[in-house]
């Protein structure tokens, strides 16, 4: 009787320690998934910051590109090709000053030239061939390979 007292006496601690062990399990798990979810809330709030600001950067440089191309048809306007073209000294030319260049052998009013179309079209053979038709020139191949061997000796 003394042994199954022992034994009792034992046992006794040990649902207390295991509920304990259960609960410092549970606490360090819980500890680490939320050390996890922190990191990856961080990264995630982190790369969420740099695409806004890619963002921003991308709406800046496409409003730029925007701008410039204002500026290019500006600069491109009729008005301020004729502005420019006079300050650098260019004038409009009047009949007098206008030469016109005869080259012999040249009509302007000559049809459009146009090209034959020749129909070069090849019929392809058909094919036809079937596995066993494969198989059995394989086969025919082969005996020829072998006649020949046997034939020459």
């Amino acid at each position: 009787m003394n042994q199954i007292q022992h034994a009792l006496r034992d046992n006794q601690w040990w649902f207390q320690k295991q509920a304990v062990a259960l609960a410092g399990l549970g606490v360090f798990i819980a500890i680490v998934i939320g050390a996890l979810y922190l990191a990856q809330s961080a990264s995630v709030s982190t790369l969420g910051r740099q695409l806004e600001n890619l963002i921003t950067k991308r709406n800046q440089l496409e409003q730029t590109n925007e701008q410039l191309r204002a500026d290019i048809s500006q600069l491109r306007s009729v008005p301020r090709l004729l502005a420019r073209a006079e300050e650098l000294g260019f004038v409009k030319a009047t009949e007098d000053q206008i030469e016109y260049l005869y080259v012999p052998g040249y009509n302007p009013n000559r049809p459009p030239a146009t090209t034959a179309i020749v129909d070069s079209t090849t019929k392809l053979p058909v094919y036809d061939e079937s596995f066993v038709g494969w198989v059995q020139q394989q086969w025919d191949n082969l005996v020829k390979q072998f006649s020949g061997f046997s034939g020459g000796s």
